[in-house]
């Protein structure tokens, strides 16, 4: 085995290779790509994503670039970064979704052979005691271990005093002698009975966590989590998070095989068909009913776990929903608490319930319906209310396509434009890419088209760098409010104020042009 100085040698040439090849690979005009920065660190994001410049979009195209990927190294986290997080995310078996969170960032690390392989604390391969010191693959287990508890460890196989510092802020955290070493007792607790990691990610499709009807146009961990159970069914489609029309086709070919109506709608029947001779998860109940204690607490197993962990996982969580709140659940309660200003005492009661459901009444709530002729009236009561990125009312928003996750951790627009849809009832269309809505209206499909006479209530699409594609992060979207001529105005969200580049983002009315050096297409809701 590699001793850890050696380890990291070897890491190191690995990665000096990768950036090597990108930088030879640029234009001789290109900047220098900034220095790389462990992805595990606390120096980078919880998520990296598209349209972000730093060190650790430098240290992502590095490791994807040791996994086959052949992009250039700039630190500029654009289209073919996209394209690469994408295909690793395929080839590793999780979520398809471009965006280099906990999960993606270990199996970077853990796939590229630079560190030891994970091995089970309990096995007879690990030491009764794991300590300080050594370097192997019982420690690389260990450390994912504590990634799940919430500690920001670099998963590197060496157990440092990062590592130990963690053990021991783990060890007081749950009633453990505080020595730093992992024996049986703390391998115990890690593991937690059968909340283990391996277990897997999702949510509960029955839980409120989900859409009553999931359909296609949809995207987001209900529609994975869809995909793996149509795949447990027999069917054989891409777990990528979209919802698009190899999904349809196997919804509806699990239908026919089911009995059940043949619609390509996943509502109450075909949920309880895809779930159906299971193993023994409680099925969700919904948190607020009678039918769950007032405070949800560790240690309890039943539906209401269920529908907790799912709601959890929309939150960011990493958890294996078997509806038993165990150590995991616990931590993962704790972090919601306090990313959500309650207080923090891992306990759900009534004020936890409510933030988990983004239960909000803003200035003024527009009701819902009314069809495309009340587009124009929801969007700009959102306005008018003063929703800002990252409260919960624009949280809220993600739900219309299955995210419930900050909006100050993503372009939330398209998201903003399928909610005002979904409220409405205007089309049964929902995407939270600014492509797929342009895709959808040139294809002339769920009732959109294109115009070249916009009205007001019509959707507006921007391409700002001028090229008609409406990709690489350079496009936006938002709803038609007056048109005059060439200019016109519009109700949009993920913007800021007009003329003020540096307020925070929010739902506001803005100025534009068809006239600029950017494209602009309209859509017609009809």
């Amino acid at each position: 085995m590699l001793t850890t100085r050696a380890a990291r040698m070897v890491r190191a040439l690995l990665l000096a290779a990768a950036l090597v090849a990108g930088v030879l690979s640029a234009s001789p005009a290109q900047a220098a790509a900034p220095a790389a920065i462990n992805l595990l660190s606390s120096s980078c994001p919880t998520d990296i994503v598209q349209g972000q410049t730093s060190g650790c979009v430098t240290e992502l195209q590095n490791l994807l670039n040791a996994h086959g990927a052949n992009i250039s190294v700039d630190g500029n986290f654009g289209g073919g970064t996209l394209a690469a997080v994408k295909q690793f995310q395929a080839s590793a078996a999780i979520g398809v979704d471009g965006r280099v969170g906990p999960i993606t960032k270990d199996k970077l690390y853990i796939f590229s052979g630079l560190y030891p392989a994970p091995v089970d604390l309990r096995s007879a391969s690990c030491p009764a005691d794991v300590v300080r010191g050594q370097n192997s693959g019982c420690v690389v287990e260990l450390q994912n271990l504590l990634r799940h508890y919430g500690f920001r460890v670099e998963v590197d196989g060496d157990f440092g005093p990062a590592t130990e510092s963690a053990v021991r802020s783990f060890q007081s955290a749950n009633g453990l002698g505080v020595d730093g070493r992992v024996g049986p007792q703390t391998k115990a607790a890690l593991y937690n009975l059968d909340e283990g990691p391996s277990q897997g990610l999702g949510v509960d499709l029955r839980s409120s966590a989900c859409p009553s009807n999931i359909v296609q146009g949809q995207s987001g961990l209900c529609v994975s989590t869809l995909q793996s159970l149509l795949n447990g069914k027999g069917q054989s489609v891409s777990v990528d998070g979209e919802f698009g029309p190899n999904t349809a086709a196997a919804v509806r070919a699990f239908q026919s095989s089911a009995g059940i109506g043949v619609d390509g709608e996943v509502g109450a029947q075909t949920k309880a068909a895809l779930y159906a001779g299971t193993s023994g998860v409680p099925s969700p109940i919904n948190l607020n009913s009678s039918s769950c204690p007032t405070d949800i607490v560790k240690g309890q197993k039943s539906g209401c776990v269920t529908e907790l962990q799912s709601l959890l996982n929309h939150h960011g969580a990493a958890l294996a929903v078997d509806g038993d709140f165990g150590g995991l659940t616990d931590s993962a309660v704790r972090r919601f608490q306090s990313d959500a200003g309650l207080s923090v005492d891992g306990r759900v009661g009534p004020n936890t319930k409510a933030a988990l459901y983004g239960v909000v009444t803003p200035p003024s709530s527009p009701p819902p319906g009314g069809g495309y002729s009340a587009m124009l009236r929801v969007a700009q009561a959102e306005a008018d209310a003063g929703v800002r990125e990252g409260s919960a009312r624009a949280n809220s928003y993600g739900q219309s396509v299955g995210l419930s996750i900050s909006t100050s951790g993503y372009a939330w627009c398209a998201v903003f434009v399928s909610w005002v849809a979904q409220q409405t009832g205007a089309t049964d269309f929902r995407h939270s890419y600014v492509y797929n809505w342009v895709k959808a209206a040139r294809a002339g499909q769920h009732g959109l088209s294109v115009t070249t006479s916009p009205a007001p209530g019509d959707i507006v699409a921007f391409d700002w760098d001028g090229n008609n594609n409406y990709t690489g992060g350079q496009e936006h979207i938002g709803i038609v409010r007056s048109v005059s001529g060439s200019s016109f105005t519009t109700v949009e969200g993920n913007t800021h104020v007009e003329g003020n580049d540096n307020s925070g983002d929010g739902v506001y009315v803005r100025n534009r042009r068809t006239d600029s050096n950017y494209n602009v297409l309209f859509i017609r809701v009809r």
